[in-house]
């Protein structure tokens, strides 16, 4: 007996140490580190790192317009984000799960913006709204094209949530895709016999039963939306005058702009707590929602 325990630990630390080992190293120390640096005032470079205990926290919430104006843009462009993303990902879903000839080519294009890299898109989407759109407002006077898309608060805010929407939207659509596919056809046909509409099966029907993959696309959207930072700095650098500075990127200047890492780890402490608990919300509500066919 003695002889199976031991050989059934053994095979288990085999199979599973290593993994167990790389993520304590990679995940579970680099993180305990954060929570000591957060209550310190190091610089990041230094060999004197002082205690400082709460001095940090205090001073972000007493004493930091930078990061609360973050976190309000941030909160905005999560909330638009992640309304936009999912449902310009469902509505690409359900239209493309139907029999359309094109629509392997449909998915495969409106899939395609989520493999470029964010900064590179970013990149790309900079030089679309600066010369693109420019060219295009000359040729045809249209004022859409005529507007200043990241040279104002406005503008620049409605420039960063297109170029999101327009790059996570097509792998949301694969998730909704997948769960369209797994909805039982007798269901379905049964109300169809019942002389349901199309709107009456897609409220009572359709989406109840897809609500899983509702859960798994909105805690996506919304761990996407709030750590946007490579759009961020590739589009707008956080400009103009600091109007579109994400959360991320009040951090990153913190930390190694400012070079007050002690700092800028206590705020992503704070941006850690809350995002867990929004997402923890989340993923608890959605699945109260879920429904067996």
């Amino acid at each position: 007996m003695n002889r199976k325990k031991s050989s059934a630990l053994l095979q288990q630390f085999l199979f599973v140490g290593p993994s167990t080992i790389f993520f304590i190293l990679i995940m579970i120390i680099p993180f305990l580190l954060g929570l000591y640096y957060s209550f310190t005032n190091w610089n990041g470079v230094s060999n004197k790192i002082d205690w400082v205990g709460f001095d940090n926290f205090v001073t972000i919430f007493t004493n930091d317009d930078k990061f609360r104006s973050s976190f309000w843009f941030t909160t905005r462009f999560t909330v638009l984000g992640v309304i936009l993303t999912n449902l310009l990902g469902f509505v690409l879903a359900y239209f493309l799960t139907k029999p359309l000839k094109t629509r392997n080519v449909l998915r495969t294009i409106f899939f395609m913006p989520n493999v470029i890299g964010g900064l590179l898109l970013g990149f790309i989407w900079q030089f679309i709204f600066v010369k693109g759109f420019a060219a295009i407002g000359n040729a045809t006077n249209l004022g859409f094209f005529n507007l200043p898309w990241l040279g104002t608060k406005g503008t620049a805010f409605w420039a960063i949530v297109i170029v999101f929407v327009w790059q996570t939207a097509g792998y949301l659509m694969v998730i909704y895709i997948s769960s369209l596919n797994n909805v039982p056809k007798d269901i379905l046909e049964a109300a169809e016999i019942d002389g349901a509409s199309r709107g009456q099966v897609l409220r009572s029907i359709i989406i109840p039963l897809v609500m899983p993959a509702v859960t798994v696309c909105l805690f996506l959207a919304i761990s996407w939306s709030f750590k946007m930072f490579d759009l961020n700095l590739s589009l707008t650098k956080g400009g103009p005058f600091g109007s579109t500075e994400s959360v991320a990127m009040n951090i990153y200047n913190e930390a190694y702009t400012n070079n007050r890492l002690g700092l800028g780890t206590a705020k992503a402490v704070i941006f850690f707590i809350v995002v867990a608990i929004i997402t923890s919300l989340q993923v608890r509500f959605t699945k109260s929602k879920e429904v067996e066919a």
